[in-house]
């Protein structure tokens, strides 16, 4: 993306830059145009009243704020005009156009004036009754100029400005990659704070179980024969058993499995429902599940089921003395709602917050990755989990996944 957004800038900027700089070159020939133009057509102001008044007095009042200057000179050389009367009859000052004169050819070129200013000299045939005059016409350039001046003015802002942009875009992206940099590491030191927590929490998980299985085997060796042994050995499968669960709830918080396939949500909670029946008809939990034909999502089958099956054992193991647990399904606009449902104990607003924390656990022998796991499951599939719990009353658990294909829901 970075990279095509400093492709679109340098192309940018070279078509302004092109712009700019082809606008200005092309200003002064758009100047001469204009200059040649006007000499055109002052020359023939000047040739209709010189038919007019073959003296050449009325040229006397001939004035414009574009003109410096003008004179007539004839085949001999002499002025037989010029708007400064001390010249007239005196010889031409300057260089003979003769071939004015002679071909009757115009010319125009830039001069220097002895003020120092830049003028445009046009050099022009003038036929009158009788003679052929050479049109010496000098005009002041700066209103022509004005154009190369704008063009010039324009190309200097425009390139500055690009010069501004490119410096600006540079010390944004070097700010950009700083933050970027100091974001990592930030990243980088939180992971490693909660890599040092997650590790004392697993721990310490781990200490406990094992320093169990050391006492009880300690027992067993010192005294083999004792009757109490068969009791201990239950203690010691049992501690095993625990940390087995931990190193299984570890490797499935750890796992990422992205194979997503059509998966019918009916047969996921019938099959969580009759896994988790046995345990509940021992506590005298009644189960209900709810959920309309057809239900279809685009995802993991085994990964939606571990999480159902972790929010089921926690809704049973919330229920010591009985209760209802209630799984239902149900289409809300492009997604599905799945709701775990309980009428157990509750959550104390204390704990709420924190209980998708990984090895946060209210629980005497729990390891604390159930809920993050159903967490992180549900964001694999693009969705989200909220839990709404009342102390005494019991506690809903909602996950929401977007429908990534079309399904129909009968009831």
């Amino acid at each position: 993306m970075r990279k095509l957004v400093l492709l679109g800038g340098i192309l940018l900027s070279a078509a302004l830059t092109w712009f700019a700089i082809s606008n200005y070159l092309s200003a002064r020939p758009v100047a001469e145009e204009n200059l040649r133009g006007l000499a055109l057509s002052l020359t023939a102001a000047i040739e209709n009243i010189a038919l007019h008044d073959p003296s050449l007095r009325n040229l006397s009042t001939f004035r414009t704020h574009d003109i410096a200057f003008f004179a007539l000179v004839d085949r001999q050389g002499l002025y037989r005009f010029h708007t400064n009367p001390d010249l007239i009859g005196t010889p031409l000052q300057g260089t003979m156009p003769r071939a004015t004169l002679q071909d009757g050819a115009t010319s125009s070129t830039r001069i220097t004036l002895r003020t120092g200013e830049n003028a445009f000299e046009f050099n022009s045939p003038l036929y009158l009754p009788g003679e052929t005059l050479a049109l010496r016409l000098t005009l002041h350039t700066y209103r022509a100029d004005a154009v190369i001046r704008r063009a010039r003015l324009n190309m200097t802002i425009l390139l500055c400005l690009l010069a501004a942009g490119w410096i600006l875009a540079v010390a944004l992206y070097r700010l950009t990659r700083r933050e970027e940099r100091r974001q990592l590491e930030m990243a980088r030191r939180e992971n490693l704070a909660q890599l040092g927590e997650m590790g004392a929490m697993l721990a310490h998980e781990i200490r406990n179980p094992l320093a169990g299985i050391k006492g009880y085997a300690q027992i067993i060796e010192k005294k083999p024969q004792d009757e109490r042994n068969s009791g201990f050995a239950r203690r010691i499968v049992a501690e095993a058993q625990r940390l087995e669960t931990l190193v299984s709830d570890l490797l499935a918080y750890a796992r990422s499995d992205r194979a997503m396939a059509t998966v019918d949500m009916c047969e996921v909670i019938a099959h969580t429902a009759a896994f988790l029946r046995h345990e509940a008809e021992q506590l005298h939990v009644n189960i209900i599940t709810e959920c309309p034909e057809g239900m279809l999502i685009t995802g993991n089958r085994d990964r939606l089921g571990q999480a159902l099956l972790n929010l089921g054992k926690n809704a049973i193991q919330a229920m010591p003395e009985g209760g209802t647990l209630r799984i239902t399904a149900g289409a809300d606009g492009k997604q599905v709602v799945i709701r775990v449902k309980d009428s157990g104990h509750g959550i104390g607003p204390g704990e709420l917050p924190r209980i998708f924390e990984p090895f946060f656990t209210t629980k005497a022998k729990g390891t604390g990755l159930g809920l993050a796991l159903c967490k992180k499951i549900t964001e694999e599939h693009g969705g989200s989990i909220e839990v709404h719990s009342t102390v005494g009353q019991g506690t809903t658990v909602s996950i929401t996944i977007p429908v990534r294909r079309n399904h129909q829901g009968r009831s």
